[in-house]
């Protein structure tokens, strides 16, 4: 799984395998959910106060999560995004 920011025990991540549109998976103890970057419409369930420190930090690092997920589809190595403080 490549990780590419961990924060609140919460871990991002992106898959070299996965398909359109650009998305990153967010995983907080059993919970899992996609994220779709541009939209941000989610699919999964999640707790309210950890989807809220997800939504944040992808506002911040969208353009970041864009590009990473160019990497995806040239099976670059990704880039590590700074973690919500």
């Amino acid at each position: 799984m490549p990780e590419i920011s961990r924060f609140l025990g919460i871990i991002i991540a992106m898959f070299y395998k996965d398909h359109p549109p650009p998305h990153f998976h967010a995983m907080y103890g059993d919970y899992e959910i996609t994220v779709e970057i541009e939209s941000g419409v989610i699919n999964g369930r999640f707790p309210k106060r950890a989807l809220r420190h997800v939504f944040e930090w992808h506002e911040i690092h969208k353009d970041e999560l864009l590009e990473n997920w160019k990497f995806v589809e040239e099976k670059k190595p990704l880039k590590k995004i700074a973690p919500l403080e």
